[in-house]
């Protein structure tokens, strides 16, 4: 059986690594994520049924012995096993994202942001605060897109805000110590993620604009680790006399590629990128060349060239520090970042799904674990979704008990008789208890379909268990 798809019994895998010294704790985090899964998108009341299993959810997410680390203890470790069952190279994909929630008193949760009033009864010139919650998480796939799990997770909370246009007029950004940054959490969940593989060669780290961060390249040369991230700084390369864009601009188109692109209104189409590549030295920032070196870095360019309508035409500029001698080689990369977007679909489904922003907890200490409970299982979902994507042959015995495997061939009739039903067969029938339809030209059930399946299911199964504890079958 390959360990990558096992997950008949999923909860005893994704918390066999727990952390807890109290084993009741553990027993307990193992019953709270029974409970949410099989009450996904509900309140805390609704999943645990009565009130003494609801005073015991509270208590465990005010108790000081809990952190956010070792609810994620486990199913790092599970991620980890994955990633040691697969060969090839891991794509750790990182982004930022933020959960906003309505409390009279910012000060218990924190500060996100600060917008104008768009009540006609305010002045539009006062602002109003805007209280939440931050996330910085990093997610392994294979290059073929299957999620192998979260690798780190990093929350926080900011006192005040203040705009980035604010903070550049009265400093220099680059002059300020990456320790001091918010930006550090690129860089620490970088080593948090290449400690997790055991061979951090294998990993390559994606990251949008936001991670053009010159500390955060040479952590990677330090980890003996690889990046791939979007450029936004035009940095100075070479011997200084000239940037990256302008050392690009002279170069010649070396080849082309057409990728699949979704307009604003949702259509499909292609995009002609022209496709050119160079290998440069490229310098830290003035202020800080004195404490960093310069690296050899190759820099990937993918420009549209005609204007489409609808959306705006693609001009990517990647930088890594992987070598790329052939125009394959620069497509494959590209196509690394395009998976990129599977780390903002991850915080949709536990945006959408788990309805995080609904939780009514009052302090940030108890969110964020409710918030890291959310994550394993919009995991399990993102990686079902993909799972039928990549391995749709696999065995369903890898991904369900028998008990559910009877439980789908009764409640999904078969319409023909299959001689050997593949895990995406069994999948599908997830998919039409979530409201998924099946037909002929139907793409492929997604996460929101197969979360709901899968809710409907565990009440299910629920009932089928009493029964037969009831009756003696």
């Amino acid at each position: 059986m390959d360990p990558m798809l096992e997950g008949a019994a999923w909860l005893d895998e994704e918390l066999a690594g727990s952390t807890f010294a109290d084993a009741r704790l553990s027993q307990r985090l193992w019953r709270l994520l029974e409970q949410l899964g099989g009450a996904m998108g509900a309140s805390l009341p609704l999943a645990c049924q009565d009130w003494a299993a609801t005073k015991a959810a509270y208590r465990f997410f005010d108790n000081d012995r809990v952190s956010e680390a070792e609810i994620l203890a486990g199913h790092f470790a599970a991620t980890a096993s994955r990633v040691a069952a697969t060969e090839g190279p891991i794509l750790i994909l990182h982004d930022t994202t933020e959960f906003v929630y309505h409390r009279v008193r910012p000060e218990p949760l924190g500060v996100t942001g600060q917008y104008p009033c768009r009540s006609p009864t305010y002045d539009r010139r006062q602002l109003f605060t805007v209280c939440g919650l931050l996330m910085h998480s990093s997610l392994g796939v294979t290059p073929d897109g299957l999620p192998l799990g979260l690798c780190a997770i990093k929350f926080w909370t900011r006192a005040s805000f203040k705009g980035t246009s604010v903070l550049k007029r009265h400093i220099n950004p680059t002059r300020v110590p990456i320790e001091q940054k918010e930006s550090l959490r690129w860089l620490e969940n970088m080593r948090q993620s290449s400690a997790l593989v055991a061979d951090s060669a294998r990993c390559i780290h994606i990251g949008d604009r936001e991670s053009d961060i010159y500390e955060l390249f040479v952590t990677a040369h330090e980890l003996g680790t690889h990046f791939l991230v979007r450029s936004c700084v035009d940095r100075r390369a070479d011997d200084g006399t000239q940037t990256i864009i302008a050392a690009l601009d002279k170069v010649p188109g070396q080849g082309e590629h057409r990728i699949g692109v979704r307009d604003d209104n949702g259509k499909d189409s292609q995009a002609h990128l022209t496709i050119k590549y160079q290998r440069l030295q490229v310098l830290p920032p003035l202020a800080k060349q004195k404490r960093y070196p310069a690296l050899a870095l190759t820099v990937i360019c993918a420009d549209e060239q005609e204007t489409p309508e609808n959306r705006q035409p693609i001009h990517w500029r990647l930088i890594t520090d992987l070598p790329v001698t052939s125009v394959d080689e620069a497509i494959e990369k590209i196509s690394w970042y395009a998976l990129r977007w599977n780390i903002e679909l991850f915080h949709k489904i536990l945006k959408s799904g788990s309805r995080a922003e609904e939780a009514k907890l009052r302090s940030a200490e108890r969110l964020v674990k409710v918030l890291a409970l959310f994550s394993i299982l919009a995991w399990r979902v993102f990686w079902l979704t993909m799972l039928n994507r990549t391995a749709p042959t696999a065995s369903p015995r890898l991904v369900f008990t028998p008990l559910e495997i009877r439980l789908l061939d009764q409640l999904a009739k078969d319409k023909a008789s299959s001689p050997a039903p593949t895990l995406s067969h069994y999948l599908t029938k997830i998919a039409r208890l979530g409201g998924y339809l099946a037909r002929a030209k139907d793409p492929p059930p997604g996460n929101m379909v197969l979360w709901r399946g899968l809710s409907r299911l565990t009440d299910i199964e629920l009932g089928a268990s009493l029964r037969m504890r009831l009756v003696g079958n």
